[in-house]
């Protein structure tokens, strides 16, 4: 559909408004990932469709000085893990113009896209249509503006922002959403440096190495991440030898059919938030193999194919020590030196390599991190578990309905909330609960 046609959409079901005290937001979100740029689309398309003086006000901060999305694995030739129907809008507004069709359309590539008769677009694509979103969304969003620390002032929320040239701003609102994503996990006592580092930065890291005196990598993790970079580095880098260390006894396949696919549906959500606790974890436990430390079969396949060609010519490349972790790394200008442990202690492999790739996942951010003093979020966290309303708030005595994480729940909302399968319809719930804030708050006089 053409950028010139009017915007469609069904009308998101928010409570009447009215308007707020002169700069201050309705809404502040922090951090301008996917999901938070799917909100911004809905806050845009919502408003859209009211008089100015009812529509919401939104301010949105990202630490990065422009949008970005996993630019360190934009590795050439992977493909997206969900369909492109998935994407910022569609499972909420198929006629939006913010859809990944439309974007195509916008790029003159619909009708070639569809002669790849896929659902499954390269993730460089995605990432370009993503990046067009965030361009084109009218809605304020402040980037290189890193968000410290939200504070309570009477009935509403200051949040302090620091932008990278040191300068402080405070922004008042009435509802917070935090969507400032996940964080690089790595194992226990690893430090990064220049050879040693987590494949979110794959691509920058490899492009700084100061040299390859070894010819050797080493990538660790047993997840698709983990399989692409093996693949890559392998690819890329002809002359060296590859080594993957996993701790299963091999990569495993990841389940991509209908029917366990279907824990991914908007609808399951409320099916897994009001399961008891056992069955929760029943669910995660055994349908981890859709997301979770799970490869592609076909790419299980290639990678095995290379290295049963290799035995076959007897010029070894690549390397894949099973059921293994490190017991020790040491990295030095020149290399790493590392030793592999089998797990069942039947022996160590030692390896010097030019650089150890950890492609080891990812954990949530810690919103108690931004919380300021004055916030009591001591009962609303189990452990160090967040306890979250159905509409993605935190259960904070006496602030319920304020404080809404846009991400980063899987443990109430199910295994979505760490994808982007849900991002649509999750961002309209948000907008849905985060607009009775301001009804709640009473403006005061001028």
């Amino acid at each position: 559909m053409p950028a010139t046609d009017a915007v469609k959409t069904r009308h998101i079901d928010v409570p009447e408004s009215r308007p707020a005290r002169s700069g201050t937001a309705d809404i502040i979100g922090i951090g301008f990932g996917p999901a938070n740029l799917s909100l911004a689309i809905a806050i845009e398309e919502h408003n859209a469709t009211l008089p100015p003086a009812e529509r919401v006000r939104a301010r949105f901060f990202e630490q990065q000085p422009r949008f970005t999305w996993h630019d360190g694995m934009l590795l050439p030739g992977t493909t997206m893990q969900i369909s492109f129907l998935k994407d910022l809008v569609t499972l909420r507004t198929p006629t939006s113009p913010y859809t990944f069709l439309n974007y195509l359309d916008e790029r003159g590539r619909l009708t070639d896209f569809i002669n790849l008769k896929t659902f499954f677009p390269t993730r460089r694509e995605f990432h370009g249509y993503l990046s067009w979103a965030a361009a084109r969304v009218d809605v304020p969003v402040t980037y290189g503006a890193a968000a410290t620390r939200i504070d309570r002032e009477a009935d509403r929320f200051t949040v302090t922002v620091r932008d990278h040239h040191g300068g402080v701003e405070s922004v008042a609102g009435h509802a917070v959403v935090v969507g400032t994503g996940i964080r690089p996990a790595l194992p226990e006592g690893i430090l990064t440096g220049r050879r040693v580092f987590h494949n979110h930065r794959l691509l920058v890291k490899l492009d700084q190495l100061p040299s390859r005196p070894l010819g050797r990598f080493l990538v660790v993790g047993a997840g698709q991440s983990a399989a692409e970079v093996t693949a890559f580095l392998h690819d890329r880098f002809p002359d060296a030898e590859v080594h993957a260390s996993i701790r299963r006894f091999g990569y495993v396949p990841s389940d991509d059919t209908p029917y366990a696919n279907r824990i991914f549906d908007p609808g399951s959500v409320d099916e897994y938030y009001t399961a008891p606790a056992e069955l929760k974890q029943h669910l995660l436990n055994v349908h981890a193999s859709t997301n979770y430390s799970a490869v592609d079969a076909e790419l299980i396949e290639d990678l095995y194919r290379r290295e049963y060609d290799e035995k076959l010519r007897g010029q070894r490349r690549l390397f894949v020590h099973r059921v293994t972790e490190i017991e020790e790394l040491r990295e030095t200008p020149d290399g790493v030196t590392v030793t592999l442990r089998d797990l069942g202690d039947r022996g160590t492999v030692p390896l010097e390599v030019d650089a150890v790739v950890f492609a080891t996942g990812f954990r949530a951010s810690d919103p108690r991190d931004l919380l300021g003093p004055g916030i009591d979020h001591a009962s609303a966290f189990e452990g160090d578990r967040p306890i979250v309303a159905r509409d993605y708030s935190l259960r904070l005595s006496g602030m319920e309905g304020r404080i809404f994480l846009n991400g980063g729940v899987q443990h109430s909302h199910g295994l979505s909330s760490s994808l982007l399968s849900n991002l649509s319809v999750r961002a309209a719930e948000i907008l849905t609960a985060a607009s009775r804030a301001r009804l709640l708050c009473p403006s005061p006089a001028g």
